[in-house]
């Protein structure tokens, strides 16, 4: 039987969280040479549940209050072969292909400044991430629609009134 459930990450105020899976204990010393190497101006702590063994919570970084928000959202995941990152003074865009390169990442489930929360299955044998919810639900729609003559232009859905719908023909 599988239980699902949602852990809401802890985000310090103006910083970004990376939260990923690996596969191997040199995960830690890896990606701390790829964020130090692509953005030493970064400020980060960085967690990684190991899932085998003692199953501990390694951690490395720069800046400790952002290591121990890595370390609380890692240990309230509870989740094999996941690390989080936190950063601040650089934006995720600029880690991404340096953490993506890292041979023990397998997949990268979010990256952002909004607040996330994680999905989690939960069976006999432990628990993992099957996604995020990452910010809010959009407020609005757009819709392509074709103009008279062929231009395409985005529409508004009904919700909003801010911008006029395009004539009919």
């Amino acid at each position: 039987m599988i239980d699902l459930l949602t852990v809401l990450m802890e985000i310090p105020d103006e910083t970004n969280i990376i939260i990923g899976q690996s596969h191997f204990i040199k995960t830690v010393e890896d990606l701390y040479e790829a964020v130090v190497t692509t953005t030493p101006h970064a400020r980060f702590g960085l967690a990684f549940n190991e899932s085998s063994g003692a199953c501990l919570i390694r951690s490395d970084g720069n800046d400790q209050v952002l290591r121990d928000a890595a370390i609380r959202n890692a240990k309230a995941l509870a989740a094999g072969h996941v690390f989080v990152l936190m950063i601040q003074n650089a934006y995720p865009v600029n880690l991404m292909n340096a953490i993506r390169n890292v041979p023990e990442v397998c997949s990268i489930f979010c990256a952002t400044a909004n607040p996330v929360e994680v999905v989690l299955a939960k069976s006999e044998q432990g628990q993992g991430v099957l996604g995020v919810i990452d910010g809010s639900s959009p407020k609005e729609s757009r819709e392509k629609r074709m103009w008279p003559g062929g231009m395409i232009c985005c529409a508004r859905s009904a919700t909003s009134d801010s911008q006029p719908e395009p004539e009919q023909a």
